[in-house]
């Protein structure tokens, strides 16, 4: 990519946004284009028409999305594929009208069947029921990459779908009523720790095995991709092993130095068994990540810990 040349990142302040935006100023790109969600309603259609009209993006990164974790997508399914349906709908459409060269759509792991063969290859989609808790979101964003594969065919677009693992790193969400499972992790211990308490409960049984790819490893891959014209097919990004939640609560335990007990509560839901992505597609493209999850938790929690005191409990 020309280094003037216009890209809007979509969800500039969440976690996959803002590490874009964060690489591609540190490389010299001088032509970015970021709206907050105050300032751009993405789930608006007109106003999407209107900005796209307007500012002529030649690349977009489509980072914005409405995400959390398996409670908060049981309480407000029908917010979760309405807001995601729109995003993508008015993204993917007014990128198409204004001749945008290159889109990146993100996809999500809980697209694949909730029993699957391990690891996940891209021909699994829609073979098998996903898991309940997610369906509502996994659909929507099921959505966008068949949107972004009929648009190809039809417009010769190059519009191009990825999955990545389940994502951490700085700026990720740690509001407790919404976030994933890792930064909500470090966001309990920590609290734990500082109120000195015995031990925590944690959701499920702990034995569900889980992917994590550090939010770097994915801008550098999103990068490679945008630069290779012509290449539109859906691709996995994963770290290329996973950990079961009692392992993962076991190395963050460690990195937050946090003593107490981790009690596993059963009775609530644990999701797909496991979800490991086959990411041969995008190894033998030249990517492989950088970044080791017990090293991607501590650079995590240090980031956590300089807005610590924005955080309850902080």
């Amino acid at each position: 990519m020309n280094k003037n040349a216009r890209i809007y990142i979509a969800g500039h302040n969440g976690l996959v946004g803002s590490a874009m935006t964060a690489r591609l100023r540190s490389l010299g790109f001088t032509g970015l284009i970021t709206r907050s969600r105050g300032e751009l309603d993405l789930e608006n259609q007109q106003a999407v028409a209107e900005f796209f009209n307007k500012e002529k993006p030649e690349y977009v990164v489509l980072a914005a999305a409405k995400v959390g974790g398996i409670k908060y997508n049981s309480s407000f399914p029908a917010d979760f594929i309405y807001s995601n349906l729109a995003i993508a709908v008015n993204v993917i459409h007014s990128a198409y009208k204004n001749g945008v060269k290159r889109l990146i759509f993100f996809g999500s792991s809980c697209m694949y069947p909730k029993i699957a063969p391990q690891p996940m290859a891209e021909e699994l989609i829609l073979t098998g029921p996903v898991e309940p808790t997610s369906l509502p979101y996994a659909m929507a964003k099921i959505a966008g990459v068949k949107m972004c594969e009929a648009y190809n065919r039809q417009y010769i677009t190059e519009f191009l779908p990825v999955l990545p693992a389940n994502l951490y790193g700085p700026h990720d969400n740690f509001n407790p009523e919404h976030s994933h499972v890792l930064p909500a992790l470090i966001l309990r211990m920590h609290q734990a720790k500082i109120s000195g308490s015995r031990g925590i409960t944690i959701w499920g049984s702990g034995a569900p095995r889980r992917e994590f790819l550090f939010v770097e490893d994915l801008v550098d891959a999103v990068l490679m991709l945008l630069d290779m014209e012509g290449y539109t097919e859906l691709t996995n990004i994963g770290a290329g092993t996973d950990v079961a939640i009692r392992e993962l609560c076991e190395i963050i335990s460690g990195v937050v130095g946090y003593k107490g007990a981790l009690h596993f509560d059963a009775s609530k839901p644990d999701g797909a068994p496991r979800k490991l992505l086959n990411s041969s597609k995008i190894s033998s493209l030249g990517w492989k990540p950088r970044i080791p999850l017990e090293r991607g938790i501590e650079l995590t929690y240090n980031w956590f810990l300089r807005g610590r005191n924005t955080v309850p409990g902080g």
